[in-house]
């Protein structure tokens, strides 16, 4: 089995195809619930809007979707393995329901509520929509955990008010209520806890260890002749407060984050680094087969754990690529693969509408536009060579030394698909741009000369063929 790497296909195809019984450590997915069974990836958020029910239909058929992915994934997650499955108030009861059969009651660890920043609901006559839900699963009771902690308040922080050359510290008691017939009720230096409170006391911790802490120096001895010794408990050996299950320390991504690409749906990397942190060890292999931008495979290779990516989205996995290269260092080919990316017409042909149209735009060179509907017949711009593509956010929003791109899934393009393009050109003050499609009819190619010649409109036609085995002559 191929470890780092990202599969680009359907992960009912690419599981069974791949990934082996019993191989995987740790899965995380998030399936997004407002998309169709081609789960298209949109990176504007128009499409995002619509609804659960234009997708779905209901939440059964969502469910009849969802139920042979989760029992794929189960097949693969191996005996100490656990399973974390990101979701919301839609279908989050079904999807429990359905988990409970597939993994088993007794197999139900926690369900974590994630409170994000913000509200996520602008209708008045319902409590604010906040938080979302995890469910947390294992393959059986032998499983790997690591406590996670979260960070002291202030306030706990202030009760640390000695001083010394380690920092620092505060005193707590060695000796602690409740009678204990084993070690740590035995007498030691002379201190009987068992004589200790009024309902019998026992030592914090067994004898040779607290032979070792006054060792260290950090009992710290009475002066009066009846008073008990105390330990010094340093602020730097804290780890902080055991998480509960519910997570209100994770804050939303901002647009402004140096993490943001801009993906409609996507999860901050403290959230993915806390997972694999508590569930996986190091050269374990992390599975994520919703992969959407890549956050699960950025935290997992990090971490230095081994890890499959999984989306359906030839667009999604090229910035999964983009990300693990700019962001962690890794190079294509030699640290991690991107596997199965379309290659023919046929492949192209079945892709999702939105998808084949920021494949046509990225292939080209260019940048998707971010609105998918309402576009005014342009899918893409093409920057000029000499503008320098790093920049981030609405920066090349505002040049003008740009070509339009237009995009179109059918066989022949006609005349007035060209016609269109034009008054797209001539409204956006545009000498030259650029028209994919899978072919053009003799009338289309005619209007192309025609507008050169007579209007000075230079369209480049070009052929899905042709970019696939692309030629930089295309491209000015």
């Amino acid at each position: 089995m191929d470890k780092n790497i990202i599969y680009c296909g359907d992960n009912l195809e690419v599981l069974p195809k791949y990934i082996p019984d019993d191989s995987v450590d740790l899965i995380y997915i998030d399936p997004p619930f407002n998309t169709s069974r081609q789960y298209e990836v949109f990176w504007g958020e128009a499409q995002e809007r619509r609804s659960f029910e234009d997708r779905f239909g209901d939440a059964m058929t969502y469910l009849e979707w969802m139920r042979p992915r989760i029992k794929e994934l189960y097949r693969v997650l191996n005996s100490s393995g656990s399973f974390y499955y990101h979701c919301d108030w839609h279908a989050s009861h079904y999807i429990k329901l359905e988990l409970d059969r597939i993994f088993g009651f007794d197999n139900f660890r926690n369900e974590i509520v994630w409170r994000r920043s913000q509200t996520r609901s602008s209708i008045s006559k319902i409590f604010k929509r906040s938080h979302d839900i995890i469910l947390f699963y294992t393959k059986s009771p032998k499983y790997k955990f690591t406590m996670q902690y979260k960070g002291l308040s202030e306030a706990s922080k202030k009760l640390y008010e000695r001083f010394d050359d380690k920092g620092h510290y505060q005193l707590v008691p060695l000796i602690v209520s409740g009678t204990r017939k084993g070690e740590t009720g035995k007498e030691w230096r002379g201190i009987d806890p068992n004589k200790c409170g009024k309902s019998g006391s026992h030592w914090l911790t067994k004898p040779s260890n607290l032979e070792e802490y006054d060792k260290k120096g950090v009992i710290v001895w009475p002066k009066k002749k009846d008073g008990l010794p105390r330990l010094k408990y340093y602020l730097s050996d804290n780890k902080g407060v055991p998480l509960t299950d519910s997570w209100d320390d994770i804050d939303l991504i901002q647009s402004s984050s140096d993490e943001s690409l801009g993906y409609p749906t996507q999860k901050p990397l403290a959230l993915l680094e806390r997972i694999i942190k508590a569930s996986s060890k190091e050269n374990d292999i992390v599975l994520d087969a919703f992969c959407g931008c890549g956050t699960t495979l950025e935290a997992a290779a990090k971490y230095k754990r081994r890890w499959i990516g999984i989306d359906f989205s030839p667009t999604a996995c090229r910035v999964m690529a983009e990300r693990l290269e700019k962001r962690l260092g890794l190079k294509e080919e030699t640290d991690f693969i991107l596997k199965d990316m379309p290659k023919t017409v046929e492949q192209l042909h079945r892709m999702p509408h939105f998808e084949f149209q920021n494949w046509a735009v990225v292939a080209l060179g260019g940048i998707p536009n971010k609105v998918k509907v309402g576009d005014y017949g342009i899918d893409g711009r093409l920057y000029l060579a000499d503008v320098v593509k790093e920049h981030k956010g609405d920066f090349f929003e505002t040049l003008d030394k740009w070509y339009p791109i237009q995009v179109k899934q059918v066989n022949k393009v006609g005349r007035p698909d060209i016609d269109k393009f034009q008054t797209t050109m001539r409204r956006d003050k545009r000498t030259k741009g650029y028209f994919v499609a899978f072919g053009y009819s003799q009338d289309s190619i005619k209007e192309i000369k025609r507008a050169q010649t007579v209007e000075g409109l230079d369209i480049v036609p070009i052929t899905v063929d042709e970019l696939l085995n692309f030629e930089k002559s295309v491209l000015p």
